[in-house]
């Protein structure tokens, strides 16, 4: 998986987000398109666009939806503190690739909402449906999703909806399915002990997992850094140990289930959890 997978595309002209602080609007308003220039160096988590990631192997996807101060469209976007691609358009670009692999399932976690009103998540659902339509799995208990299963229904798109409206439409996967826990630390040793200790914790039956190998900068580490960015002063330093820890992984029921990264294509991170999967016995093969 990939952690923020739409923030491949950050919008410099666009305005800062709602969930965004009054110090970061302040900023902004301050310093113009020089501090957006600089934020997008630490919004940015991806570097590959939708088709590109699914091509390379990944099949979860981290989606946070935002209304635009001002839209007179009223239009949704993928939004991480500067506005991204617009939602419809990701989804339509999702779909063209499971059209061309019928075989291929993918996991959609809506799991942050900023300035939606009721009718915004309206449109959401109905652009799922539209976009979509019977590829959506409804929602089951989880361990009863096997591959064998999706294949014999013809359905490719699980997905994951972080508001109480999941209960209301049954293709919505209430978001409590999809648990990510989030070590919130610049520490790879910190990152580690909270990575491991979350799966010990791991309820064995009734949800899917997400462990997110993910390091989040403070405020002090993006001052010192902050013409490098995220990529270069967090992420490809502590790449080798988070690696480590996900070599030596199992996954299962007690062990890891969704692995998601910043800049995915770093390293072997794609393949390595791929790999995992081997690891299953035998009469497990259809689950993974």
């Amino acid at each position: 998986g990939s952690h923020d997978s739409f923030s491949f595309y950050i919008d410099e002209a666009s305005p800062v987000g709602p969930e965004q602080p009054e110090t970061v609007q302040n900023f902004v308003s301050v310093f113009g398109t020089v501090a957006k220039k600089l934020m997008r160096k630490w919004l940015a988590t991806q570097t590959m666009n939708f088709t590109s990631q699914l091509g390379a192997g990944i099949r979860y996807f981290d989606l946070r939806i935002s209304t635009k101060p001002r839209d007179p469209d009223n239009e949704l976007y993928f939004a991480h503190g500067l506005f991204s691609a617009k939602v419809k358009e990701g989804l339509e670009e999702i779909n063209a690739f499971l059209a061309d692999h019928a075989k291929e399932v993918v996991f959609l976690d809506f799991n942050h909402f900023y300035g939606m009103q009721k009718y915004h998540h309206e449109k959401l659902v109905q652009m799922l449906k539209d976009t979509y339509g019977n590829k959506m799995c409804p929602a089951i208990f989880a361990h009863e999703v096997s591959l064998q299963y999706l294949w014999e229904k013809e359905h490719q798109v699980l997905v994951f909806y972080h508001s109480p409206v999941a209960l209301e439409v049954p293709f919505l996967w209430p978001g409590q399915m999809m648990p990510a826990p989030w070590a919130n630390t610049t520490d790879p040793e910190k990152l580690i002990q909270f990575l491991q200790a979350s799966i010990t914790e791991r309820r064995k039956k009734g949800s899917f997992f997400i462990s997110q190998v993910v390091l989040t900068p403070k405020a002090s580490t993006v001052v010192k850094g902050v013409a490098s960015g995220l990529r270069e002063t967090i992420t490809e330093r502590a790449l080798p140990a988070m690696m480590q820890w996900v070599r030596t992984q199992t996954p299962g029921e007690s062990g890891v289930n969704i692995i998601t990264a910043d800049f995915v294509e770093l390293g072997d991170f794609i393949s390595t959890v791929i790999k995992l999967n081997y690891a299953l016995d035998e009469g497990e093969d259809d689950t993974t």
